[in-house]
C-alpha cells in the first residue's frame, strides 16, 4: 500500500434522519440548545435538512437534522438514524483518487457541492464484487476541509507535540 497522500482531519458533521424532523429539533435544538444556522432541501436526495452547529469556528461540527421529503422515495435518509458522519479531508481529490486506487467503493455522484458548500463524496456502506471495500455498513461523507480549517487542525497538532 503507498502512503496516504491526505489526512483526516477531524469530525465535520453527524447526519442524523427521522420521518419528522421537528421532533429531533426538540432534543437537539430546544432542549439541548444547538443554533439552526442553515437549511437545505434536495429532491434528488431525498432529503429536507435543518443545519445545526456544536461550537464555533474550524472546530464547529454540523449535526443535521434531516427528513425525507417523500418517504416512499430513495434515498431513504430516516431508516438509518445515524445517517452518516463527515470527516474533513484536506485534499479531498487526492484522497478519492488514492482510496479508488485502495479498492474502496463510493457511493455515486462523485465530488459534488454539499448542502454546506463544501466539496464533499460518500464512502458507500456497502462492498460489492468489484470493489469490496466499503464503509461496513456506515455512511461515510468526505468533505473538503477549507483552508481555515487545515491551519487550525495544524495549528493544534503543534501545539499538542510541545505538550508531550
Amino acid at each position: 500500500m503507498s502512503q496516504r497522500p491526505f489526512q483526516v482531519l477531524g469530525i465535520q458533521q453527524i447526519a442524523i434522519g427521522s420521518t419528522d424532523k421537528q421532533r429531533l429539533k426538540k432534543i437537539w435544538v430546544d432542549l439541548l440548545g444547538l443554533e439552526v444556522t442553515g437549511t437545505f432541501q434536495s429532491e434528488r436526495e431525498n432529503v429536507d435538512e435543518d443545519i445545526c452547529a456544536i461550537g464555533t469556528g474550524p472546530f464547529k461540527v454540523e449535526v443535521d437534522l434531516m427528513q425525507p421529503m417523500d418517504i416512499d422515495k430513495k434515498p431513504a435518509v430516516h431508516t438509518t438514524p445515524l445517517n452518516h458522519v463527515g470527516l474533513w479531508i484536506d485534499d479531498l481529490p487526492k484522497a478519492v483518487e488514492w482510496l479508488s486506487a485502495q479498492g474502496l467503493r463510493f457511493a455515486p455522484g462523485g465530488i459534488r457541492k454539499g448542502a454546506a458548500g463544501f466539496d464533499i463524496c460518500f464512502i458507500h456502506p456497502k462492498g460489492n464484487d468489484e470493489l469490496p471495500i466499503s464503509g461496513e455498513g456506515v455512511l461515510i461523507e468526505l468533505v473538503q476541509a477549507p483552508s481555515d480549517v487545515i491551519q487550525a487542525f495544524a495549528t493544534l497538532a503543534r501545539a499538542s507535540q510541545t505538550f508531550t
